[in-house]
């Protein structure tokens, strides 16, 4: 082998170990993106269960005076 396919090879070889890295870090980050879709889709479907409660306690039997027990006094 000469210089010039000894440097061809070392910058082959320089290469692969980038893009080893590189799939890793990708790997790494789809991970990271799938956890965060999970806990995302969680806390929307959290949000929607307390919205739903608190819109119940609005509506609920306070709202109508008539339907509140009497004072304990009668």
């Amino acid at each position: 082998m000469n210089g010039r396919d000894e440097t061809i090879e070392q910058r082959l070889n320089e290469m692969e170990v980038k893009l080893t890295f590189i799939d890793d870090a990708v790997q790494a980050l789809t991970a990271a993106d799938a956890d965060q879709s999970q806990r995302i889709a969680a806390l929307e479907r959290a949000l929607r269960d307390l919205r739903g409660e608190l819109s119940s306690m609005r509506t609920g039997p306070a709202d109508d005076p008539h339907n509140e027990p009497p004072p304990p006094h009668y």
